[in-house]
């Protein structure tokens, strides 16, 4: 049998994303919602709820319909926010971009998502107007701020409020289509329609979280993790703000800056990814501030080891658990909410939440797995994808007949239904928190005119997770240098190859697929 929640289902209202996030805004109107935290500036409930109304009635009256897509490629300020649910409001699509895309990167996402607009910041204007050429069909570029060839986003918020009538299909409407590689290949589009969001958030705040743990409406929350990014998207962004709590934006991780911030406004709660734990857990940075007002850190995106749990438990006398999810699953699947009943779990993401079910398979032959057998993790819930935007193939290798997803990581449950990752069956390296295609690294490797063949994998790094290496078979001269520069020109930092190694041979199936379990076997064995 599958593995349910031990928290009971909770309701899931049908109804628009940015009417249910902010049902209950209105009883706290004055109180700051998002705080710029490099300027201070403060948008408070009322100003935002208000704000969005606003920008949603000028897009309209520019021609902004229902199912228009939007591109939001910007860094975290308190206005992403304000964007995302302006054209939410308007049953349009968000496509969120990573700012430090490449010009063809971003220039790809708006092909293919069929973004008809641009919302970005002063610095990013020259690659966001290249891209848009590039890919074409852009209507008009939006930045906050001022900037030439650009709509200042300040003149949208100049309208008389007036929405028009519409009506939003929370099961069919898709809010927002990130991006992600799912369990292979190269990045796709992903459809969370209005009710995978909103089940989400009810789901996660259905449960019954370790005392200490419950994010509470009196809570200041580190805004560091990008909203472009569906674990900052709608576990920050969203979910922060439907409980009523307060969120510092940072634009960037700067360890220096972090820390100054969570000690400047106190910030009790921290949405995190295991390399910023491991920075609070060995900086020494961290002795010079007062982070006396942590009482907890969440880490996800990527498995947090117990001795580094314990080791910032035992620094900061802060709690700190994980979850885990997936961005076809908007995002959060389990989540390490200790019942009284049990010890801690150390290193474990936790229980399957409200109104999902788990199951753990066997790779080899589709057969349901027993307490501590490692197999790869299938879930069903509400907040399951809609689907990867015209791309069927893709959508059924990933989401079975019968609703499964099929999410490509290894694991097992405990006998209480505990869950832990410990490997991924799917291609995907992992960079701090970040997806990299292995798939799409290695077409422009082969690009290179030196380079006849290539593969990449992620070998392990303490810091980052895993690390881009590539494996290259040469058919002229060149050095690692030359190909990681070569490389590194074309896609965004995170994405750079970091090492390099020359082989005689790629190892491939007999249907040509690369074997990129031979190579980290091979790395494994090296020691």
């Amino acid at each position: 049998m599958p593995y349910r929640s031990p928290f009971p289902d909770v309701a899931i209202p049908k109804v628009p994303f940015t009417q249910f996030l902010f049902e209950r805004a209105a009883q706290w109107p004055d109180k700051p919602a998002l705080i710029d935290g490099p300027t201070g500036r403060t948008l408070t409930y009322g100003q935002l709820t208000g704000a969005i109304r606003l920008m949603a009635a000028s897009l309209a009256q520019r021609g902004f319909k229902k199912g228009d897509v939007f591109a939001i490629y910007s860094p975290n300020v308190p206005e992403y926010a304000v964007a995302f649910h302006a054209v939410a409001s308007l049953g349009g699509t968000v496509t969120t971009t990573n700012p430090l895309y490449t010009v063809g990167e971003f220039a790809n996402q708006l092909r293919h998502s069929g973004a008809q607009y641009i919302l970005t910041i002063p610095q990013f204007m020259p690659n966001a107007q290249q891209a848009a050429a590039e890919a074409g069909g852009i209507r008009e570029i939006f930045v906050f701020g001022e900037a030439e060839g650009a709509t200042p986003f300040a003149s949208l918020l100049k309208s008389d409020g007036r929405l028009p009538d519409l009506s939003i299909n929370a099961n069919e409407d898709v809010i927002v289509l990130p991006y992600s590689s799912g369990t292979t290949g190269l990045p796709k589009g992903v459809m969370l329609t209005h009710t995978n969001l909103v089940s989400n958030v009810a789901q996660v705040d259905g449960m019954s979280f370790t005392p200490g743990i419950e994010l509470r409406p009196d809570d200041v929350v580190l805004g560091v993790l990008p909203f472009f990014h569906i674990y900052g998207m709608i576990v920050i962004m969203s979910f922060a703000l439907y409980r009523g709590a307060t969120i510092v934006t940072m634009p960037r991780f700067d360890m220096e800056q972090c820390l100054g911030l969570i000690q400047k406004h106190r910030i009790s709660y921290a949405y995190l990814v295991p390399p910023i734990v491991l920075g609070l857990a060995k900086h020494p940075l961290v002795d010079k501030f007062d982070l006396s007002s942590l009482r907890a850190i969440l880490s996800g995106a990527a498995p947090l080891g117990e001795e580094t749990e314990d080791a910032v438990k035992q620094r900061l006398g802060c709690q700190v658990t994980q979850g885990y999810g997936m961005t076809e699953a908007s995002p959060v699947t389990h989540f390490l909410a200790v019942r009284p009943e049990h010890d801690r779990k150390a290193g474990s993401v936790g229980t399957v939440i409200p109104n999902t079910e788990c199951k753990v398979v066997d790779l080899a032959t589709g057969e349901e797995l027993g307490p501590r057998q490692e197999g790869e993790l299938w879930i069903r819930g509400p907040q399951i994808m809609k689907g990867y935007l015209n791309n069927p193939t893709a959508t059924a290798q990933t989401v079975d007949d019968e609703g499964w997803l099929h999410t490509g990581d290894i694991g097992y449950a405990d006998e209480d239904g505990y869950f832990w990752i410990v490997d991924r069956a799917k291609e995907l390296i992992k960079y701090k928190g970040l997806q990299v295609a292995p798939a799409e690294l290695e077409a422009i490797l082969v690009s290179h005119p030196a380079v006849a063949d290539a593969a990449v994998i992620g070998v392990p790094d303490e810091e980052a997770g895993e690390l881009p290496k590539a494996f290259v078979v040469l058919k002229g001269q060149a050095t690692a240098e030359e190909i990681m520069a070569y490389v590194a020109s074309q896609v965004a930092p995170f994405k750079r190859i970091r090492s390099v190694e020359f082989i005689p041979q790629v190892p491939k199936s007999a249907t040509g697929k690369i074997l990129r379990r031979v190579l980290k076997e091979g790395e494994l064995a090296k020691g």
